[in-house]
């Protein structure tokens, strides 16, 4: 069995010696690729995309071409703020409040300019979550930059009850970026219900459970003191 940091430095190496990997450049992030529009345009043909009113959805940089396309169908979207640093931990990007700026506002540095930012107990239930990853498997199981946030979104969501066992869980990724390695899945880690890529869209048929909410006993003290809302949740509990 890989850990997923050996994955992660085996998928950044690829898509770099592959000449894939776009600016800002794979190593250390959801990185990337070339052909990212063409997954995003790939998306839109999917029912639970056409269905989806409210999607939460990844900040970075991959993703770029779907948070655009999703704000010109008039999609409202949830954007966490990096790092969940604030209280308010989400960003809305409401498309009735941007017309002829769809593009600037799909950016982060746009989100936060255009968007609004709010609380979790906000926000209106989501129906399709799009995650960035590094690695997936086509059974679903995903990997991350490694940093626990995109899991802890998901957990906080499933929380206030925003998200629960049956939302779609969508990843745009490159091919390369698709692999067979065996890796442990946690309680706490997302499986994806839809690969896509440049050519195809895979439907995972996931076995593995959704994270039902906030595991604190995997939190350590320092990453809940740094996170206003796990703080906040911690002291309501």
């Amino acid at each position: 069995m890989e850990s997923k940091k050996q994955i992660r430095e085996e998928i950044w190496r690829i898509l770099e010696d592959k000449g894939v990997a776009r600016f800002p450049g794979a190593r250390g992030r959801i990185p990337n690729f070339v052909g990212a529009e063409r997954a995003a345009r790939r998306v839109l043909s999917l029912d639970i995309w056409a269905r989806a009113r409210r999607i939460k959805i990844n900040p970075d940089s991959p993703q770029r071409p779907l948070r655009e396309l999703a704000l010109l169908q008039g999609k409202v979207l949830y954007m966490a703020v990096p790092r969940l640093r604030e209280l308010r931990c989400f960003i809305e990007l409401d498309p009735s409040k941007l017309r002829g700026l769809e593009k600037p506002a799909s950016s982060i540095k746009g989100a936060f300019r255009y968007g609004t930012q709010v609380h979790p107990s906000e926000m209106p239930k989501i129906d399709l979550v799009v995650a960035g990853s590094v690695a997936v498997r086509r059974d679903g199981a995903r990997i991350g930059k490694g940093g626990g946030y995109s899991d802890l979104e998901f957990a906080i969501g499933r929380h206030f009850g925003l998200i629960n066992e049956d939302t779609p869980v969508l990843t745009t990724v490159h091919p390369l970026q698709i692999v067979d390695y065996e890796f442990e899945m946690r309680e706490h880690d997302i499986p994806v219900d839809f690969i896509v890529t440049p050519e195809e869209v895979i439907s995972t048929d996931t076995a593995f459970p959704k994270p039902s909410g906030v595991y604190w006993g995997l939190l350590d003290e320092e990453k809940i003191e740094a996170i206003p809302i796990l703080r906040e949740l911690r002291g309501i509990s």
